[in-house]
């Protein structure tokens, strides 16, 4: 026996109720699947910025605690005043690699960023890591250099400009064996444009095809920090010519006021934005 049109109105209700349940548990499924994947990635990115953060600050620090400590060990036992010299500025260094690492870790957990000028922080690290190699004779000549007039930077972006920064200069004054490391900052309307440029041994080929010296981050790391901001990074080397190290970052990116006005479009007499 059929249904009769009276039967099938209710009918009709029901699998259309039916429908709408099934539609929304499924969207509601993949909302939940969404946040999770969201989530997932938040705390991989995360995981990574810790990992980025502690490889600049108490792995590269106590790395060079140890080779102060073995520069020492060599001293023994026939120059046992400069090894005792010697001892006393590898126990400094340990300390500041302390003070640093408990720094590093007080910004993580408050999300405080890097504050001053690029210039001078760029000048401030180059100082510090000049003192790290106060051993050797013929330390590198160092200098930076500004061309245009500087900006207000993003915090987030000033921040990550600064450590792509020290991570070059670092790698710099301990791998390229160079006699003049140089910064150029410069401030164009359109960007901010980087420039980290020494006059050492170069990259080796090798560490080029592979990514990153074996045991080491300094680059992978550098080239992440880029990629995460939306900069554009360069990397030109030469054995025996030196190395370049370019970073580009738009304007509408980096500058607080470029931001304010991307955001915000006056259109004077009749001139309309077109759609689209």
């Amino acid at each position: 026996m059929g249904l009769s049109q009276t039967d099938w109105f209710p009918a009709m209700i029901a699998a259309a109720s039916l429908g709408l349940l099934y539609t929304l548990y499924r969207y509601r499924t993949g909302q939940l699947v969404h946040d999770f994947k969201v989530r997932s990635e938040e705390r991989v990115h995360e995981r990574a910025r810790i990992a980025r953060e502690l490889h600049d600050t108490l792995l590269q620090s106590f790395q060079g605690s140890l080779i102060e400590f073995q520069a020492a060990r060599n001293l023994l036992p026939g120059r046992l005043d400069d090894a005792i010299h010697a001892l006393d500025d590898a126990i400094r260094s340990a300390e500041a690699a302390i003070a640093e690492g408990r720094d590093t870790i007080h910004n993580l957990r408050s999300g405080l960023e890097v504050r001053g000028d690029l210039a001078h922080l760029y000048s401030a690290a180059g100082r510090e890591l000049s003192d790290a190699q106060a051993s050797n004779a013929n330390g590198p000549e160092f200098r930076v250099l500004v061309e245009g007039a500087p900006q207000a930077l993003l915090p987030l972006l000033h921040d990550e400009l600064y450590r792509i920064g020290r991570e070059i200069l670092r790698n710099a004054f301990r791998h390229a064996q160079a006699g003049r490391i140089e910064v150029e900052v410069r401030y164009d309307a359109d960007e901010i444009r980087l420039r980290f440029r020494d006059d050492g041994i170069g990259i080796d080929p090798k560490v080029f095809e592979a990514g990153a010296r074996p045991g080491h981050w300094g680059l992978p790391g550098v080239c992440e920090r880029a990629k995460l901001i939306g900069a554009r990074l360069d990397i030109w080397s030469e054995l025996g010519a030196g190395t370049e190290v370019q970073l580009v970052l738009p304007a509408v990116l980096a500058y607080a006021e470029s931001r304010e006005r991307a955001a915000c479009r006056v259109f004077r007499g009749g001139t309309r934005p077109h759609a689209g």
